[in-house]
């Protein structure tokens, strides 16, 4: 159709031919205000009433079955030679056409048509004289409690629109509706007495999503009421997406968990979560659609061990999955091992390696860590090298393990896609035995990353712990895992709570134990094992016995027939110290042979004196930000820095070190990488009949009995059909980021010139300095704007804007202005330098 020229408010623009005025206004940042308009959304007035709504238990009928939906009527404009305003969201534009969008008789309008939207939306806010620098922690007598302010006090779209056309002195009073409040809703909560009847909402469910879970309807008085299409949302398929929220201009619909400046961490929190950010939408939305090889390559975006998080991964991200609010989380673990197992290379079509930089870089360590550095390292064009004291590369994920939660072949696959991309392995090379720090630096590393984790046993004081019969928990797995032939007796009991012991507790099992025993001295609850894991050793008769702890060995004629346990009655002091507490109730535990698995230890002895690298409490101490040890050009990350965490904080201690390694070297330190293109996801997901009751797909396991006799891979994991249907109860809480909002109404900022101060008129009032990221520099009330403007000019050199008030009460709008900074921002504007101008 081509384009049109016209002009808004005396500036001529483009537009495509058919777009509606206000559609052209936006193009330019021309603003027009409006609440029943949304972007993503039809227009209000093309939606149709249901026969009837639910607001809870209340049932509303329609009144007026052949009544569309009204629009709000604040958008309207001139058009030259119309002699009626015209309302810019229904309005094409056409050649020529000549448009004004604010004058007096325009506002007059806006003003009248924002009448009968406050009168059934409380708003004493609005026209609260200390609206600006309210705390909302206390509220004039006058104002009735039901018609203070609500959560989105400052946050709100009604009151940005209200407050820039002005309320008319003859808005009446609103009258308090006492109509349905519902805060035990999942994810959101619902207030009717707020709803303005916009039908936002309603369209954003039925014509975006495609659900129809909502519905408006004109009562006996001809206004519109929204509610759900039956009794309770989830009767009526809400599928808890919460489009309805984003798109509401009020605080009728608002979310319980997501606050401003913090949308996208908390409305994906399990990206959030995740410690290598993942974008688990984007890859649950593929595999539902059954685009497996396409899922894996997003998943390789960030991590290079698909497969093997798969299996492993504690995934904090289901711990956090909103979906978990509604039932139960999305299985996110087994759908990531799905999309692994059935890869077919796509992500190495658009895996890319940049040309050689000519820096050298070490990687001591192959654990997860190391091989993570190294992998990112090398594909940003730097040689990596990687010296690695076993005979192969792994680190804990092969030698701490079991196979039968791990196979070695995924192991092996992975680490061969990371070695293939050009690296150079050198196994056998142990730190401070065949080469030093110092010495790596003389042989022309430029950087180097310590990646030793901590792959020692931590040691007890216990009497007898000597005897060939106790064992040490991460030995017995390096032992078990380099085929080395580890003599079990029949009865075993293990000391240890953790995920290490429950791998020591059922590899024993497998090793000849007839009986195994946990002992740990956190109660049940509070045992720092997976909970899975634990359900696990329970299915294979492993017995677990908390809040124990040792106290001696027994032994007789040479062999232990037993240990002397303490109730554990507390772990930890009140300052959360670890600090045990015994009652004096003692037990004896028959058993033949012991393994401690009560934590682990990273060996630093490779450390000299003259190493510039401190340590703490057993750790290397490495910036958070850049993991830069005290040595220049040596970096750490891991279990040799952290606590012992986990493969996903390792892989993601990984891809930090490489960021900063490579910015370092003279890169960029972006590592980055979109191994497969995708645009925005499709806003619409339709309608799925008992959506929110949905169960979570079980992940088939062998049987217990079965697979206690070998090191066989105990998950199976799921089949195609039930692929599909756990990654189809995935809410898609990332599309509301997609989603577009209108804009605000225009700040009067002006650039900080002597030009635009020279146009201030010489009266009372305040003014605010601003930098150029609009940071509020300075806040002031002053008997002259302009000479002061003019002074400040002089002496702030930071100011870039500026706007005013005129006010001959200025200075209590200078409190007030103040007093709303600083429940926003919790400080003064400028800091303690501008303290003077205040």
């Amino acid at each position: 159709m081509g384009n049109v020229k016209l002009t808004i408010n005396n500036q001529e623009i483009e537009a495509p031919a058919g777009t509606t005025i206000l559609k052209a206004a936006r193009s330019a940042d021309i603003y027009i205000p409006t609440l029943c308009h949304h972007p993503n959304l039809p227009p209000a007035k093309q939606g149709q009433p249901a026969k009837a709504v639910f607001q809870g238990n209340l049932k509303i009928r329609n009144a007026m079955p052949d009544e569309p939906a009204k629009g709000c009527g604040l958008c309207v404009v001139e058009v030259e030679g119309q002699p009626d305003l015209a309302g810019s969201c229904a309005t094409p534009v056409h050649e020529g056409m000549v448009i004004v969008t604010e004058n007096d008789r325009i506002t007059a309008k806006r003003q009248e048509n924002l009448i009968p939207i406050l009168a059934r939306h409380r708003h004493a806010c609005l026209t609260c004289a200390q609206q600006e620098g309210c705390p909302r922690s206390q509220c004039s007598s006058n104002v009735h409690e039901n018609e203070r302010c609500c959560p989105q006090f400052g946050h709100c779209e009604l009151q940005n629109v209200a407050n820039h056309i002005g309320i008319s002195d003859a808005t009446p009073k609103w009258i308090p509706t006492n109509l349905p409040v519902f805060k035990d809703h999942p994810l959101f909560e619902r207030d009717y007495n707020l709803c303005i009847g916009c039908t936002r909402c309603v369209r954003a469910c039925r014509d975006l999503r495609g659900v129809e879970a909502i519905g408006f309807v004109h009562d006996g008085k001809g206004n519109t009421r929204v509610g759900t299409m039956r009794p309770t949302l989830e009767d009526s398929e809400c599928k808890f997406c919460t489009a309805c929220v984003e798109v509401c201009p009020t605080g009728a619909l608002t979310e319980r968990a997501v606050h401003p400046g913090r949308k996208e961490a908390e409305l994906v929190p399990c990206k959030e979560a995740c410690p290598a950010h993942i974008d688990i939408p984007g890859y649950l939305r593929l595999i539902a659609e059954g685009k497996r090889d396409e899922a894996h390559a997003v998943i390789r975006e960030k991590v290079p061990f698909p497969g093997i998080l798969g299996r492993v991964c504690f995934h904090p991200c289901e711990e956090a999955c909103r979906r978990g609010k509604v039932n139960k989380p999305i299985s996110i673990c087994a759908l990531k091992r799905y999309a692994a197992d059935g890869e077919k290379g796509l992500w190495k079509k658009n895996s890319k390696v940049k040309s050689d930089t000519g820096k050298k870089v070490a990687v001591v360590g192959s654990g997860p860590a190391g091989l993570t550095a190294a992998f990112y390292l090398g594909k940003q064009g730097h040689s990596v090298t990687i010296f690695e004291s076993r005979t192969h590369a792994g680190g804990m994920m092969r030698y701490g393990i079991p196979a039968y939660r791990l196979p070695c072949d995924v192991l092996e696959k992975e680490i061969r896609d990371i070695l293939d991309t050009g690296i150079d392995f050198r196994p056998g090379q142990t730190l401070g035995r065949d080469f030093t720090l110092k010495s790596l630096k003389n042989d022309g590393y430029d950087a180097v990353f310590v990646g030793t984790g901590a792959q020692l046993s931590r040691r007890v004081p216990l009497d007898g712990h000597d005897l060939p019969d106790v064992l040490w928990g991460v030995d017995f797995l390096r032992q078990v895992a380099e085929g080395e032939e580890v003599r079990l007796r029949e009865n075993v009991l293990v000391i240890g709570g953790g995920n290490v012991a429950v791998d020591v507790a059922m590899t024993a099992l497998r090793c000849g134990a007839e009986e195994v025993k946990m002992a740990c001295l956190e109660c049940e609850t509070d045992m720092p094992a997976s909970p899975w894991e634990l359900a696990g050793a329970v299915a294979e008769g492993i017995q677990i016995m908390p809040s124990r702890g040792p106290d001696k060995i027994l032994i007789e004629d040479g062999r232990i027939t037993g240990m002397d346990m303490m109730e554990c009655t507390c772990v930890f002091d009140a300052q959360g110290n670890f600090c045990p507490q015994f009652s004096d109730e003692k037990e004896c535990i028959p058993t033949d042979q012991i393994i401690l698995a009560i934590g682990q230890d990273s060996d630093l002895s490779f450390l000299q004196e003259a190493d510039p690298i401190s340590v703490d409490k057993g750790l290397i101490v490495a910036d958070q930000e850049t993991l830069e040890t005290g040595m220049k050009g040596v970096y750490a990350g891991g279990d040799a820095t952290k606590v012992p965490g986990s493969v996903i904080h390792a892989i993601a201690a990984g891809r930090k070190a490489a960021s900063s390694m490579d910015k370092a070297l003279g890169g960029t330190g972006d590592i980055e990488e979109v191994l497969f293109q995708r645009g925005d996801p499709v806003q619409y997901i339709g309608r799925d009949e008992g959506f929110v009751s949905w169960p979570r797909e079980r992940v088939h396991e062998l049987e217990p009995e079965a697979r206690k006799k070998s090191f066989e891979e105990i998950s199976i994991g799921y089949d195609e059909t039930q692929t599909v249907k756990e990654a189809r109860r995935c809410l898609q809480c990332d599309l509301r980021l997609y989603m577009d909002c209108n804009p605000s109404p225009p700040a009067s900022l002006l650039a900080f010139t002597e030009e635009n101060i020279s146009q201030v008129p010489e009266t009372e009032g305040v003014f605010q300095l601003l930098d150029e990221d609009h940071n509020v520099l300075v806040i002031k009330g002053t008997a002259d704007i302009r000479k002061e403007l003019l002074i400040a000019r002089d002496e702030n050199g930071k100011a870039v804007l500026f706007k005013f008030e005129e006010d001959k009460m200025y200075s209590r709008r200078e409190s007030e202005l103040i007093q709303k900074y600083l429940q926003e921002h919790g400080r003064m504007p400028g800091g303690d330098d501008d303290d003077e101008l205040f």
